[in-house]
């Protein structure tokens, strides 16, 4: 097994993404040499000057020829579930030539680091689960996105059985500053501070509640598992373990920008959308110590206070 240790050189690809920048300060902070891959032609501002190197890459294509690497997150993909039912072959393709493409390399390379995966907390599917999800639960396509999921699952299993030191990370849904719209936080925040006194506030259904986690601790899950010598497992889930409604979320919100709570009108709901999903990560924390510490006000409060540097 690897044995990752400080200042070593890890690569992240998805590294200009909302989940990459924080990796990449997270890891640049602790001490590591940091390489970024994306599809974007130069990383922005705000990591630049945290990366050793920078790599614009089409994965799907191909990978980079990067040397003396000894671990690797694997960020980059099609992430977002709403369209996946319009472009399911995109999503299948994407997600699944990327994995391949890096295991490919790493056999003939003989590379010795260690991958870190990143499935969803989405591939246990659509029913309803108070208990929480482990990783032993049983898994469900409910979505072109989580087919493509399920199958980069299994693509990082075969190579595994190959030789290639790679662990799947299944994290529940995100949140934290940099988020961009289409998520319940960012939608919510532009709504709520749009909306006038007295005026109705056109929401999805908010009483499902999901298991949030802030991105800054979902980072450093990331990172305690590259740091892992002797995992005794192939999967975690990286979750809070606590499901909460999108009332909650709203209600944290409205604290968050200093504005009553709105009248709210559901004016869509998603033909599969189960009322209760949460995880669990004893896992993670039996084996790393991991606990996520950041509360959800505070991972909303530090969103809208980014949306207001940035002028939104």
């Amino acid at each position: 097994m690897t044995d990752v240790h400080s200042g070593e050189r890890i690569a992240v690809t998805g590294a200009t993404g909302f989940v990459g920048q924080i990796l990449v300060e997270q890891l640049a902070t602790c001490g590591y040499q940091v390489v970024g891959i994306s599809e974007s032609t130069e990383p922005p501002p705000r990591i630049a000057r945290r990366l050793t190197e920078f790599y614009s890459a089409d994965l799907v294509n191909g990978w980079p020829k990067i040397e003396n690497l000894s671990g690797l997150v694997h960020l980059a993909g099609l992430a977002a579930v709403g369209p996946s039912f319009e472009r399911p072959q995109e999503y299948i393709t994407v997600n699944s030539a990327m994995v391949t493409h890096l295991f490919e390399h790493a056999l003939a390379s003989r590379w010795q680091g260690r991958a870190i995966v990143v499935s969803s907390g989405a591939v246990y599917g659509g029913a309803a689960n108070y208990s929480g999800f482990t990783e032993d639960s049983p898994l469900a396509a409910t979505s072109p996105y989580v087919v493509s999921k399920l199958l980069v699952e299994s693509q990082t299993e075969y190579y595994r059985r190959r030789g290639v030191d790679a662990l799947l990370v299944r994290p529940f849904n995100h949140i934290g500053p940099g988020q961009r719209g289409g998520f319940v936080v960012p939608d919510l925040v532009a709504k709520v501070a749009e909306c006038r006194p007295g005026t109705e506030l056109p929401v999805g259904n908010l009483g499902a509640a999901r298991d949030y986690t802030d991105v800054r601790d979902i980072a450093s899950a990331y990172q305690a598992l590259l740091e892992l010598p002797a995992p005794r497992y192939s999967t975690y889930n990286v979750c809070s373990g606590t499901a909460r409604s999108g009332w909650e979320i709203l209600e944290a919100v409205c604290a968050s920008l200093g504005k009553p709570v709105p009248r709210a009108v559901v004016t869509d709901r998603r033909a599969i959308d189960p009322s209760v999903v949460t995880g669990n990560a004893e896992r993670l924390a039996l084996e790393t110590g991991w606990q996520p510490t950041i509360k959800l006000q505070t991972s909303i409060d530090d969103f809208a206070r980014g949306c207001q540097v940035d002028g939104g």
